[in-house]
C-alpha cells in the first residue's frame, strides 16, 4: 500500500487539468451517475484530443506545399495576383525550386534531429504542458511564415529560420501523443484502436491543404494563419482537457510508462536499472511512426533486461538493415509527393493552384486505404515482406503513367492520384508499424528491450532521412523538367523493391516448409 501511495503522490505533481475539474464538478450537479462510465469517458476524450492534436501538427506542415505555387508564378501568367510579375520575392527567380527545396529540408533535417531530443524531454515533464506548448509554438510559427507577406519581408533567412524552428517545435507531437495513449489503452485493446487512430496523419494533411487552397489565390497569409490559428486554439484545448495519467483522475492506469523506483534493498541498482530503461523508451517513442503495438513488450521485460545492444549487434538481426533502406526509398517518394504533388499539378494542368491542391489529397486518401489494406493483409499472411514487394511492384508503373497520362483529363488524374498513394504509403506505413513489431520479436533478441528500442530508431531514423532527401532532390531535379523527378521516384522504388526481395525468398521458404509440415 505504502508503495502505491508514493507512486500517487510523485503523479499527483500535477494539477488535474481545469477543464476536466469543471467538467467533473458539473456532472456531478447535473448528472451523479455518469461516474459509472468515467473510464469510458476519459478513454475517448484522450483518443479524441490526441488525434485532433497530431491532425493538427500535420495540418500546420501542408500549406508550403500548397502556397509555392503562387510564391513563384510563371511570369507568362495573365491569372497573376502578386504585385510582382513572377511571384512573390525571393521565390521569383528561376531556380525557385531549389529555393523551396532548401525550406523542405530545413525543416524535415531539424526534424530528424529533434526527434530525439523531444522524447528524452517528453518523458521528464508533465505532457499536458509539453503537447500545450508545443502546439501553442508550432501555431505560432506557421503564422510567422504566412505573415512575411504582411510584414512585406524578402530575405530568404526569415524564411529558413522560420522552418527551422517549426521543425525544433513540431517534434513535440509524436513523443506526446503516443505515450498517452500507451497510457490509457493496455495491449489487449490497442491493435483496433491504434489502426484506426493512425490515420491522423493523412487527414491533417487533408484538411491543411484543403484550408490553405482555399485562401491560395486571394491571400496566402490566410494560408498559414488560419491552421496556425486552430493550431493554437487546439493547444489551448488540450492544456484544459488532456489528462496525463489515468491515475491523476484515481482511475487504474496500465503503467505502459516507466514506473518509479522506490525504495528496496536493492534501491540503487533499481534506479541506475530505471535510467536505462528510460534511454529504451526514449529511442523507442522518439521517432514519428514508431511501432506502437511493439512497445509494450519492451515494457513488460524492462525490469529483467539490463544488457545494452550496440548497433553493429541491432543491425545483424535478419531484415533491419533490409527494411531500413526499404523505408528509406519508401519515404522518399511519399514526402516528395508530400511536398511537391500541388506545384506539379498546377504546372503540367490548366488547372488553377486552389484546385491542383484539392486534387492533390487523392493521393493522402489513397494512403490511408493503402495503409489499412496493407496491415489487414500481412495481419492475416504473415508476409510482411512480400505484402510491400507486391505493393512496391504495382507502385512503379502507376508512376510513370501518371508523369505521362495524368494530364489527359482531370477523370485520369483522379484515378491515377488514388491508386498510386495506396500502392507508396501501403508499404511505408507497414514498415513503420508491423514489421518493426516483427522484428523486436525475433528470436535471436530474446526479448531485450533495449534492442527493440535501438531496431525501431535504426529503421525510424534511416527512414527520416529519406524524408528529407526526397523533397531536396526533386527541388534541384525538377530544374531540368518534372520528367526527372518522376524518374528519380521510380528509381527509388526500384532499389526499394531489390532490397526487400531478400526477404520475401526467406518469407516464401518459411511458407513452403510450413506447407510441407502440414503435408506430412
Amino acid at each position: 500500500m505504502h508503495h502505491h501511495y508514493r507512486h500517487r503522490k510523485h503523479i499527483n505533481m500535477y494539477d488535474i487539468p481545469l477543464g476536466v475539474w469543471a467538467a467533473q464538478k458539473l456532472s456531478l450537479v447535473c448528472c451523479p451517475r455518469l461516474q459509472v462510465r468515467k473510464d469510458i469517458i476519459f478513454k475517448a476524450s484522450t483518443i479524441i484530443l490526441t488525434y485532433l492534436a497530431y491532425a493538427a501538427y500535420h495540418m500546420s506542415r501542408k500549406p508550403i506545399s500548397v502556397v509555392k505555387s503562387v510564391l513563384h508564378e510563371n511570369c507568362t501568367n495573365p491569372k497573376n495576383t502578386t504585385d510582382n510579375d513572377c511571384g512573390y520575392p525571393p521565390f521569383d527567380v528561376p531556380d525557385a525550386s531549389t529555393l523551396f527545396g532548401t525550406l523542405d529540408s530545413a525543416f524535415l533535417v531539424t526534424y530528424a534531429i529533434s526527434m530525439f531530443v523531444s522524447g528524452i524531454v517528453a518523458e521528464r515533464v508533465s505532457l499536458r504542458y509539453f503537447l500545450s506548448l508545443g502546439m501553442l509554438f508550432s501555431g505560432l510559427f506557421t503564422l510567422l511564415f504566412g505573415a512575411a507577406k504582411s510584414w512585406n519581408i524578402h530575405t530568404m533567412w526569415y524564411f529558413v529560420i522560420v522552418q527551422v524552428l517549426g521543425g525544433i517545435v513540431q517534434t513535440t507531437g509524436w513523443p506526446g501523443v503516443v505515450t498517452l495513449m500507451a497510457r490509457w489503452f493496455d495491449r489487449s485493446k490497442r491493435g483496433l484502436i491504434f489502426g484506426v487512430w493512425n490515420s491522423h496523419t493523412s487527414v491533417g494533411n487533408i484538411l491543411g491543404t484543403l484550408i490553405a487552397a482555399h485562401f491560395v489565390e486571394s491571400n496566402w497569409m490566410l494560408s498559414f494563419a488560419v491552421p496556425g490559428a486552430i493550431m493554437a486554439a487546439l493547444g489551448f484545448v488540450m492544456f484544459l482537457f488532456i489528462v496525463d495519467d489515468p491515475e491523476m483522475v484515481g482511475l487504474h492506469s496500465t503503467h505502459s510508462h516507466l514506473p518509479v523506483p522506490h525504495s528496496s534493498l536493492h534501491e540503487d541498482e533499481e534506479r541506475a536499472q530505471a535510467v536505462d530503461n528510460y534511454d529504451a523508451e526514449i529511442n523507442h517513442r522518439a521517432s514519428e511512426r514508431t511501432p506502437i503495438l511493439a512497445r509494450s513488450r519492451s515494457q513488460t521485460n524492462a525490469q529483467t533486461e539490463r544488457n545494452a545492444v550496440g548497433i553493429l549487434q541491432a543491425l545483424s538481426i535478419p531484415g533491419v538493415v533490409e527494411f531500413s533502406l526499404c523505408l528509406f526509398f519508401a519515404k522518399l517518394v511519399s514526402y516528395t509527393f508530400l511536398y511537391w504533388l500541388p506545384l506539379y499539378i498546377q504546372s503540367s494542368t490548366t488547372l488553377s493552384p486552389s484546385v491542383a491542391a484539392d486534387l492533390s489529397t487523392l493521393f493522402d486518401i489513397g494512403g490511408i486505404f493503402g495503409a489499412i489494406a496493407a496491415g489487414t493483409v500481412s495481419d492475416y499472411s504473415g508476409m510482411p515482406a512480400t505484402t510491400c514487394l507486391v505493393l512496391l511492384v504495382c507502385a512503379a508503373p502507376l508512376l510513370f503513367m501518371y508523369a505521362h497520362l495524368g494530364g489527359i483529363s482531370i477523370v485520369v488524374n483522379i484515378v491515377l492520384l488514388l491508386l498510386a498513394g495506396f500502392m507508396v504509403n501501403g508499404p511505408y506505413a507497414l514498415i513503420t508499424t508491423f514489421v518493426s513489431a516483427e522484428l523486436g520479436q525475433h528470436q535471436s533478441l530474446s526479448h531485450n528491450a533495449k534492442a527493440l528500442a535501438t531496431v525501431t530508431a535504426i529503421i525510424d531514423g534511416t527512414g527520416s532521412v529519406g524524408a528529407a532527401v526526397g523533397p531536396f532532390l526533386a527541388g534541384l531535379v525538377s530544374q531540368k523538367g518534372w520528367e526527372n523527378v518522376f524518374n528519380m521516384l521510380i528509381c527509388a522504388d526500384i532499389l526499394a523493391m531489390l532490397i526487400v526481395s531478400r526477404q520475401v525468398v526467406k518469407e516464401l521458404l518459411r511458407l513452403r516448409r510450413g506447407r510441407r509440415i502440414r503435408i506430412e
